[in-house]
């Protein structure tokens, strides 16, 4: 039964992203902060879509850790689920990613169109640098800047060391840093299509001050809160 819900939530994915692009792209010399709640409306709907579907909800805890202001978001990479969660909460948003996203059809487009930070993960250096100055434009713009710390999607219970590059841009723009931890990898696994019905936990956490702490103590301090906040939702024992 779970395979036959994932197939009708796929089908609908794939009717509607190409309307859904075509509407974005249509709407591109609209200001950006106007767009992305386009992007916010599309997400709420392919949640509630899901939630039909497939039976999978979410409950989110920490939302009285939100600031008033847009700042960088650390959060766990498991799921495509997360990166449409974003959408709803945090707005206007852009993303930190590889740029081999851009080259897939629909997806790609509406990823180009929403100011995203696309790098080349090879170019060391250099991909660091567009970080920290695009990171800290988009912010001075009044947008949230999302980073996936590991740079990948991980499975529950693997790990990646989380790169410098996000705190780096915190420490040199003097944004501060959400962690954000969720166990959608668990539902929604990577690289499947079949979801399990169940209720995805999502968890905000405490902020921190960019201008308080070291770029070390930064990423350091929003692995440590990540890692630990993960074991207190998983479903299972990963250790």
């Amino acid at each position: 039964m779970d395979r036959i819900r994932s197939t009708l939530y796929l089908a609908f994915m794939w009717l509607t992203i190409p309307i859904a692009t075509t509407l974005f792209l249509i709407a591109y010399p609209v200001p950006y902060k106007y767009r992305s709640k386009l992007i916010s409306s599309w997400s709420t709907v392919t949640l509630y879509v899901l939630r039909f579907i497939c039976g999978l909800k979410f409950e989110i805890t920490g939302k009285e850790n939100i600031p008033d202001k847009p700042c960088i978001i650390f959060c766990k990479h498991q799921s495509t689920w997360e990166t449409m969660a974003l959408q709803t909460i945090f707005t206007p948003q852009v993303w930190v990613m590889k740029r081999e996203l851009l080259w897939i059809p629909f997806f790609g487009w509406t990823l180009a169109s929403m100011k995203s930070i696309a790098i080349d993960r090879s170019s060391g250096k250099k991909a660091l640098k567009q970080i920290i100055e695009q990171g800290t434009q988009r912010l001075k713009e009044g947008n949230w800047v999302v980073i996936f710390p590991e740079g990948t999607r991980k499975r529950p219970g693997e790990k990646a060391d989380y790169k410098i590059g996000g705190a780096m841009l915190a420490s040199q723009s003097k944004f501060d840093v959400l962690p954000i931890a969720h166990n959608a990898g668990e539902f929604w696994p990577k690289g499947q299509y079949v979801k399990k019905p169940g209720t995805i936990k999502m968890v905000i956490g405490p902020i921190l001050k960019s201008n308080e702490l070291s770029t070390k103590e930064i990423k350091n301090n929003s692995e440590e809160w990540i890692e630990s906040t993960l074991k207190s939702i998983y479903e299972k024992d990963y250790s």
